[in-house]
This record gives structure tokens, C-alpha cells and sequence, in this order.
């Protein structure tokens, strides 16, 4: 657990730095973009996620193969760079907390809310809408979903917007009736 923190900080140092940058030069929509591919690219390819998180790596394997992913994906010179500076520094097993932490500084920046929705089976695009009218209701601002399916939940729906964890789910309530029942 303290390794995820580490990382998550450092992520959001880099996320940080990174953002400033894309705004002084007018960019932040562009890295945005080469950032969301990255990060679906990491959901995706074993192989991709392999070789970001495998210290077996030297670092200048890992720089060669994210610019080469960079150049394919023609991603924009400023993501281009900081990648190279992210592999050059040891960092590239932070890449995910960076890409975590640059998307909420963007929302942020545009006064959109994030929200992550965890639910145990996917969400059908009906519920979908539901669910986004019912925080767009809650927040009074346009929310920015990131769904997330979780067999461990059981049932029901864990969402998740900041700090605020707005909890559904059938496991909690089953380990809530538990620990009442303890105490009886």
C-alpha cells in the first residue's frame, strides 16, 4: 500500500508539472487526448503495461518504446517530451497516477466534475443516462463518468465524486447487517 501511495504521489507532482506546462502553452485539451489513448492503450495491451511496470526494463527501453508509441499515435510534441522525461527519471511506473491526476486538473480547470461509478456487471446505456442525470441533479455541474466493473460489489453501485464515496452497494450493506448482528 505505501507503494501506491508513493506513486500516486509522485503521479500527481508529474501530473502537476505537466498540466502547468499544457497551459502555458494552450495545449491541455491535445495532451488531454494523447493521455486518454495512453491510458486506453494501457488497459489494453499486456504488453504495454509489462514493460511500464517491470523494473526488468532499463528506463532507456522504456523511453524507446513509449516514444514509439508516441510517434505511431502522432500524440502532441509536449506529451511527446514529458513522456521521454517521465522514462529518462525512473517514472514510468507512475504513468497511470499521472494520467489520473492530469484528467481531474483538466476537469477541474473546465468546472466539470469527475466521477468514478463502480458496479458489479456493466451499466447498459439506459442506466448510463440515469445514473449521469441523477449526479448531474446532486452536483448541479455536468459530470464526467468513468465507469468501473467490480464482481466484488455483488450488486448495486459505489460512486465515487472527490473525497465523497456515495455507497450502494449489496457487499456493504451485507458486511453492515454482519456487523449488526455482531453486536446483537
Amino acid at each position: 500500500m505505501a507503494d501506491d501511495s508513493k506513486l500516486s504521489n509522485v503521479g500527481s507532482r508529474y501530473a502537476k508539472a505537466l498540466f502547468d506546462l499544457a497551459s502555458e502553452q494552450r495545449q491541455v485539451a491535445a495532451v488531454e487526448a494523447d493521455l486518454k489513448s495512453l491510458k486506453t492503450a494501457l488497459a489494453q495491451s499486456r504488453d504495454l503495461r509489462v514493460l511500464v511496470g517491470s523494473p526488468a526494463f532499463a528506463a532507456a527501453d522504456k523511453a524507446k518504446g513509449l516514444a514509439a508509441i508516441a510517434t505511431a499515435a502522432k500524440f502532441n510534441a509536449t506529451t511527446k517530451k514529458f513522456l521521454g522525461l517521465l522514462a529518462a527519471n525512473g517514472r514510468v511506473a507512475a504513468l497511470a497516477s499521472v494520467i489520473t491526476g492530469y484528467e481531474a486538473l483538466s476537469a477541474k480547470a473546465r468546472g466539470a466534475v469527475s466521477a468514478q461509478v463502480t458496479t458489479a456487471v456493466p451499466l447498459s446505456a439506459a442506466q448510463a443516462k440515469g445514473v449521469a442525470a441523477a449526479l448531474r441533479q446532486a452536483l448541479g455541474k455536468d459530470p464526467e463518468i468513468a465507469t468501473r466493473v467490480d464482481p466484488a460489489i455483488l450488486g448495486g453501485i459505489k460512486v465515487q465524486v472527490g473525497s465523497r464515496l456515495f455507497d450502494a452497494s449489496l457487499k456493504s450493506k451485507l458486511d453492515s447487517l454482519k456487523f449488526a448482528l455482531k453486536r446483537a
